[in-house]
């Protein structure tokens, strides 16, 4: 059997790291027969090594040469491109490519992390939010547009990561610097009205040193439109009936879904007062907005959220995110509506657009197939075939040869509107 190595994409699933991914790749494909040839030919070439070579290597331990082109937050599922041996050189230029989200936005609250894995922050108003509001508000965010990166986020400041900053609820020493960012397509897919869908609001609220410096933050950004009605964690009741909103004080219990928490929200307002009375499992009162991006390198799309939330005057963060397209990695149609089946969606308009969206792209022949991840559980007789096959595919693509056997013209994996 021959080496095989090169570069392929996987379907992440959700709850799992992109390093734990090639982590349990690994645990397929070092003891496989499809990587026997590379583990050989890899052993060969370390016993042919001097002494000083083998004293300088760091890791002494024979593993499958693995990485990946782009890191993918655990809440996040989708194209995750993984190199094997000298395909790992390759990795860097899908680090500059563009690369295509769909991103579920919820709106109502705020979480330190800007997504709903974090803890609430703080509540706003959501009741004056219609599609055409969220749509209108878009149209700033397509083209050219600064972006501050989240607070959770792994830039460091004077050699800090940023979430450290976060967790210990202190400010960072000197603000984040604005970054240019280019959106290539900023489209609204579903307009998701409050009770129609099954995302939620975290459960858990952020302790009062993150609650404090959050506030200090919101207060220092501008929010275009309606100003939003802001209820920070842990402030009490009375503040809220002081501030100069007009909408009544109405209480209504509702359960946060499978949270299993009970709340008092005002009329579009949520409020953090806990209810015990009510048993009743109901779904999220705040609309969300399920939206495809194709964004530039370094584009932050729990930023997106966070920012989208205060451009219609409320707050909002990020429900769910798959990547569905980088460079020439593409999921199929079925995988990118997968979660509207896992989530009891009641957005027939959604399935639709998704139908269309399949219909009405173009390149579908220059794609490459992405590997389901649950194809490992079921053994290398299932995923081995597979692997190989897209290896050949992108090695094929990369020297000008198409599925064929003729040559064709190399595309550049990066390219000028690329991330």
């Amino acid at each position: 059997m021959s080496t095989v190595e090169g570069v392929f994409a996987i379907n992440k699933p959700p709850a799992i790291t992109s390093a734990q991914v090639l982590r349990n790749l690994q645990e397929h494909f070092k003891p496989s027969q499809l990587f026997a040839p590379w583990i050989a030919r890899e052993r060969a070439l370390r016993a042919a090594e001097s002494k000083n070579q083998k004293r300088r290597r760091r890791d002494k331990t024979l593993n499958v040469k693995l990485g990946h082109g782009g890191t993918l937050d655990p809440l996040a599922t989708g194209v995750l491109i993984v190199g094997v041996g000298s395909g790992t050189k390759a990795l860097p230029n899908f680090l500059g490519c563009t690369k295509t989200y769909e991103t579920v936005v919820l709106f109502g609250a705020s979480s330190d992390t800007y997504d709903t894995e974090g803890k609430v922050v703080a509540r706003a108003s959501y009741d004056h939010l219609t599609k055409d509001t969220v749509e209108k508000a878009l149209a700033r965010f397509r083209g050219k547009v600064m972006q501050i990166p989240p607070l959770w986020s792994a830039i460091r400041v004077e050699g800090k990561h940023m979430y450290e900053y976060a967790r210990e609820g202190k400010e960072p020493p000197r603000k984040l610097v604005e970054r240019s960012m280019e959106t290539s397509e900023v489209t609204l897919l579903d307009w998701l009205p409050g009770g129609s869908h099954q995302w939620n609001w975290p459960r858990e609220e952020a302790p009062t040193e993150e609650r404090e410096a959050a506030a200090k933050l919101l207060h220092q950004e501008e929010t275009a439109g309606k100003p939003a009605q802001i209820t920070y964690s842990g402030q009490k009741r009375e503040a809220e009936d002081e501030s100069n909103s007009d909408i009544p004080a109405k209480k209504a219990k509702r359960n946060d879904g499978n949270r299993g928490e009970d709340l008092a929200p005002t009329k579009g307002t949520a409020s953090l007062e806990p209810s015990t009375s009510s048993t009743e499992e109901q779904r999220c009162p705040a609309p969300a907005a399920r939206i495809r991006l194709s964004v530039s390198s370094g584009f932050y799309v729990r930023s997106f959220a966070h920012d989208l939330g205060q451009a219609v005057g409320s707050l909002a963060l990020m429900a769910s995110l798959v990547r569905s397209r980088q460079a020439g990695f593409e999921l199929p149609r079925e995988c990118k509506s997968k979660y509207l089946e896992d989530k009891n969606i009641e957005a027939s308009d959604g399935a639709e657009s998704i139908k269309e969206d399949a219909g009405t792209r173009k390149g579908d022949d220059e794609r490459l197939s992405v590997l389901e991840y649950a194809d490992f559980a079921e053994g290398e007789e299932r995923w081995g075939p597979k692997v190989e096959a897209m290896l050949k595919a992108w090695n094929d693509r990369e020297t000008g040869v198409n599925t064929k056997g003729r040559p064709q013209q190399l595309r550049n994996t990066s390219s000028p509107d690329s991330e």
